[in-house]
This record gives structure tokens, C-alpha cells and sequence, in this order.
């Protein structure tokens, strides 16, 4: 990924200025490239006064609401300089249409703040966010709070000894995505493996039961770290930025974050099935954990959207 050519901002609903706005702005003033805004709102509420009678002053009231704010931002952008386009779609169907836009206006990225869902209701139902970690054709980068409205840190999140992951070309585009922002953003970038062992202790690993346990282990952690050193090798990432830690990698990716104040980390999606889907469960739940925000990037997913059928207006 070269320099960015085009930026997709997902806006808030509640058309107040927020993280991923000013993040936004930021990058697109940094890299030159096209800003798109745009917010999915839901319809305007139609209220009834009696029979068939209806609230028409409230309804062009949020009609009016919205298109004020959409020429507000529009000139407030144009005047710092940037190529921007403002629009408000009207809809129910909030993830087909942030599909269909994606698809259309083909960014380079896609940014938007994360929506933070109690944990009983994304039991229940999975969250926007989610599904477009797990079903946006192109980076989402999904902004937490923001330090520094240009980031100043970002870190790749790596696993070279999955063999998956090797397969895909996973760790490539991670570090090749973060590289990306860190040289956009004239920011360091480090390497993170945070690497596990405790499958070494269970029920499978029969030899960690006998006197070759400690060997084992270590043969075991020596294979990991030449995987990870081969892999930062290969990116000519400097020894004092790559970060080989043992843990899980939600914690261990949370520690760190707040110990060096990283501001970004590019995780990568994998569309697996059922509880194997490791890596993307990895990046979802530290979506909720980690503080700063996630780059979260994976395999090109064709998606094809379905008209939702629904009454739709854009401003």
C-alpha cells in the first residue's frame, strides 16, 4: 500500500465532532488524498398526531437538521484545503450501505469510531463493527480516543509461525499496511509477536510430561523467535523495534500499547469458521480491550450487496 488516494469517514449519527473525524482530517491533510464523509442516519421519524395526520414540522425539521450540518462540514473542510465530499444516507440497513460506499468510492481506507457495545447485548447481536471487521473489502481502521490526531506511534501485531497466516500473505499486508501509516504519518513503527506457549502444557504436548519437558519448550520458543526474527529481517525493521513478547495476545498487545503509547495497532482478520477463527476473534475483542485503536486489515472479500429495500434518501 503506497500513499493513500482515498478516505472513506464513516461519520457519528450524532453529527458531533469526534476521534475518528479529527483522525480523518489528519491523515487526509498528511497524505493529500480525497476525503469522503458519510453519515448513515436512521430515517426520519414519522410521528403521527392522529389518524392520518402526521408531525410534518418535526419531519422537515431533521430533514433541515441534517442538510445544515452537511454544508457546515463542507465548507469548514474545503477551507482547510481538503478534496471532500459530504452526504447523509437515510437508512435502516446501516452495514449494506457502508458496503455499497465502500464498493462504490473504492478507499483506501475506512474509518470510524468504535460504537462501544455492552457485552451482554454483543452476546446477542454481533455489532456493526464487527461485521465490518469481518466483511469490509479494505482497511477499517476503527478509532478508540485519540492522543494525537496524526498518530505518532503504530505497531504491527504479527504471528509468522501460523502457518495460515504464512499461507495468505496475512503478516505481509499487516506490516506493509502499518508501514504505510507510519510513513504517511512520519511515525516509528514496531513489531509485536506475542507469542503462547501454553498449548506446550496441555493434554497434547505428551513430551512436557517427561524429562524432555524444559528441552522442549525451549526448542519450542527458539522456533518462534527465528520465525519473528526472519519475518522483521525481511522488513529491515530495526532490533530496538521489534517486540517479542510471551502471553496472550490481547493482553500482552493491551500492556504494550500503554506502555510505549502506541496510538495504532494493524491487526490482521482471518475468515475462519466456528472458534478457529482466531486471528479475527483476537482483533474483536481487543477492539473492546486495548486502548488506542485498531487498523485491522485481512483477505480481499468480495461482498455483494443486496438492495435493502428500504426507502432511502441521501443529502
Amino acid at each position: 500500500m503506497g500513499q493513500y488516494q482515498r478516505l472513506l469517514l464513516v461519520a457519528d449519527q450524532t453529527l458531533h465532532q469526534t476521534p475518528a473525524m479529527l483522525r480523518a482530517v489528519a491523515l487526509a491533510k498528511a497524505s493529500g488524498a480525497a476525503l469522503d464523509v458519510r453519515v448513515f442516519a436512521e430515517p426520519a421519524p414519522v410521528v403521527r398526531l392522529w389518524e392520518d395526520k402526521i408531525d410534518e414540522v418535526g419531519y422537515q425539521r431533521y430533514l433541515r437538521h441534517h442538510r445544515r450540518w452537511v454544508a457546515d462540514q463542507l465548507e469548514q473542510l474545503s477551507e482547510q484545503g481538503l478534496k471532500v465530499t459530504v452526504e447523509v444516507v437515510f437508512t435502516t440497513h446501516a452495514l449494506l450501505d457502508i458496503l455499497r460506499a465502500v464498493a462504490d468510492l473504492k478507499p483506501d481506507l475506512l474509518i470510524k469510531d468504535v460504537t462501544l457495545e455492552p457485552l451482554l447485548k454483543r452476546v446477542f447481536i454481533t455489532p456493526l463493527d464487527c461485521h465490518l471487521l469481518r466483511e469490509c473489502p479494505v482497511p477499517v481502521h476503527l478509532v478508540n480516543e485519540v492522543r494525537y490526531s496524526l498518530p505518532h506511534r503504530i505497531v504491527a501485531a504479527v504471528d509468522p509461525f501460523d502457518p495460515e497466516t504464512q499461507i495468505s500473505g496475512l503478516n505481509d499486508t499487516i506490516i506493509q499496511t502499518a508501514n504505510a501509516l507510519a510513513t504517511q504519518c512520519d511515525a516509528p513503527m514496531h513489531l509485536l509477536y506475542a507469542y503462547d506457549l501454553s498449548p506446550a502444557f496441555n493434554g497434547d504436548a505428551p513430551l512436557v510430561g517427561t524429562g524432555w519437558g524444559v528441552d522442549f519448550v525451549e526448542e519450542l520458543r527458539q522456533s518462534l523467535h527465528q520465525a519473528f526474527i526472519n519475518l522483521a529481517d525481511r522488513y529491515g525493521i530495526p532490533p530496538e523495534r521489534r517486540h517479542f513478547v510471551m502471553g496472550l495476545p490481547v493482553p500482552v498487545i493491551s500492556e504494550f500499547v500503554e506502555q510505549y503509547l502506541a496510538d495504532v495497532v494493524v491487526m490482521g482478520t482471518m475468515h475462519r469458521a466456528g472458534i478457529d477463527r482466531l486471528m479475527g476473534s483476537n482483533t474483536e475483542r481487543a477492539l473492546y480491550s486495548v486502548p488506542g485503536s485498531i487498523l485491522a486489515v485481512g483477505p480481499v472479500v468480495r461482498t455483494e450487496v443486496q438492495s435493502p429495500g428500504s426507502d432511502e434518501r441521501s443529502l
